[in-house]
């Protein structure tokens, strides 16, 4: 059986942002291509996609732990200002942003709320990260096999 763990985090992340993208169930801000992510950032996420990909990456730490607010949320994608030369300091990033995500994912039941405060995953959308998992690591075993075919033939 495999879960999220034994997959690397940009692999899964990709394959269920595309997920989510495909689905269609996550309703989308209107102010995605317009908003910064951070107060750390000077432009707004130049992939089109990175509402998506920002609602994996929370759905993914979120199964790694076991209960998550929105104030980790932020210090966890949060990042270093630019101070010039002078030392960098950590700014945390948009409270807004992290917790429409984390309310779309709740809304089509990857989360529900947690007895102690902040969220955590639910049983379906556990079996959802755990599929999307599995086929990661089937994809990832096809691709090894045809670059070992593709050894021989040489």
């Amino acid at each position: 059986m495999v879960n999220v763990r034994d997959v690397s985090a940009p692999s899964f992340i990709e394959a269920y942002s595309q997920h989510l993208k495909r689905s269609g169930k996550i309703e989308i801000p209107n102010w995605v291509d317009i908003v910064k992510t951070g107060s750390h950032k000077e432009l707004a996420p130049y992939n089109p996609d990175w509402y998506f990909v920002r609602a994996a990456a929370v759905a993914r730490h979120i199964y790694l732990r076991k209960s998550v607010g929105v104030g980790s949320l932020v210090k966890f994608h949060g990042g270093a200002v630019n101070r010039g030369h002078r030392p960098y300091h950590h700014r945390d990033a948009s409270r807004g942003v992290d917790r429409r995500v984390v309310q779309s994912l709740e809304k089509i039941g990857v989360l529900e709320k947690a007895v102690d405060g902040g969220r955590r995953i639910s049983q379906d959308g556990m079996r959802d990260l755990d599929r999307i998992a599995a086929s990661v690591v089937e994809t990832g075993n096809e691709e090894e096999s045809e670059e070992e075919e593709d050894d021989d033939d040489e």
